[in-house]
């Protein structure tokens, strides 16, 4: 990478120094713009492109480089400028509260022209290896996320397919909580996590006998039981995934009732986790929606079933965006 690839901006009141700067700079290939204050800087990088690296001068009047430094880092784009500090002060409490304040160096002046140079280029080649390091990682993260997802996804399909009844059900509801999970207003990050819960919520039912999945009578009082061990079953399969921990969640508690009537635990309200509130809205709606001859509640209207669940058998404000996603079509 050539020297006339890099930019940076110098920030002095002395017009000598911006002079010197600028010139040894411009000289080597180096694209150089001066600034007098730091306010000057601050407005600057407001409407221009961000430059790769700032020479910042500690004493100046009406706003030091410290103060500058400090306002910097309080901006979105100025999170970003690497810093270093030109200045005559050498003492050990200088370099320590710029150092401290996130400055990447200190230059002492009067400066040695090719000393200059070499820092510039050094911390500018750092940070642009650094970046290029970050986003590498970011590709690969992003890889290794959706080999995941793709792999999580076979999986729930072959729960589903031990039921004809629940074909596509875990893909459907994933959908579903995730969509809720964006209009409580939460990051990708987070809806991701959600929708990956989702999609397992039942991974648990690979350890129930098909003779219990796919009977089509009501199941008697001992093969309910069986039936709800899926929960546990789920939880003691996702609690080895230590990446994602929460994924334990909707597998165990997404049977649980508001009012505390359902199982594993018992647990009411608040104290259900609350992805598992969510899949529970999203699961129970998917069911009757899909099974007709559901023998859960809401049997008939798949969406007065969800309306005379709220407060009972669902968190009110999860089933109530729910109600939304259906009255706008987004959930035929």
């Amino acid at each position: 990478m050539s020297d006339a690839q890099y930019w940076i901006v110098v920030v002095d009141d002395d017009v000598a120094n911006l002079l010197m700067a600028g010139n040894v700079m411009s000289k080597n290939g180096m694209r150089v713009t001066a600034l007098k204050s730091g306010k000057a800087l601050l407005e600057y990088i407001e409407t221009k492109e961000l430059p790769d690296l700032c020479l910042l001068d500690i004493k100046m009047p009406d706003m030091s480089g410290f103060e500058t430094l400090m306002a910097l880092r309080a901006t979105q784009r100025g999170k970003e400028l690497p810093v270093i500090f030109l200045t005559a002060d050498e003492s050990e409490e200088t370099e320590a509260r710029g150092l401290s304040l996130g400055a990447m160096d200190f230059i002492k002046k009067p400066f040695v022209p090719e000393i200059l140079v070499l820092r510039a280029r050094h911390i500018i080649d750092l940070v642009r290896l650094q970046r290029n390091l970050a986003h590498e990682v970011e590709l690969k993260t992003e890889e290794s996320h959706k080999f995941f997802v793709n792999i999580v996804s076979a999986l729930a399909a072959a729960v589903d397919a031990k039921n004809i009844h629940t074909n596509g059900h875990s893909e459907r509801v994933a959908k579903y909580s995730r969509e809720i999970a964006k209009r409580c207003g939460y990051n990708k990050h987070r809806q991701n996590d959600i929708y990956m819960a989702a999609l397992l919520h039942d991974i648990g039912k690979i350890g129930v006998p098909d003779s219990i999945l796919q009977k089509p009578d009501n199941l008697t009082d001992e093969e309910l039981e069986k039936f709800k061990e899926h929960t546990l079953i789920g939880a003691r399969i996702l609690e080895s995934i230590s990446e994602m921990p929460s994924l334990v969640y909707g597998a165990k508690y997404h049977h649980e009732r508001y009012d505390g009537s359902g199982y594993p635990n018992g647990l009411a309200g608040e104290n259900i986790p609350e992805q598992a509130r969510i899949i529970a809205v999203a699961d129970t709606y998917d069911k009757m929606s899909s099974r007709p001859n559901y023998q859960g509640q809401g049997k008939g209207n798949p969406r007065d079933g969800l309306e005379k669940g709220k407060g009972i058998l669902f968190d009110p404000k999860f089933a109530d965006i729910m109600l939304q996603m259906i009255d706008e079509g987004v959930i035929i």
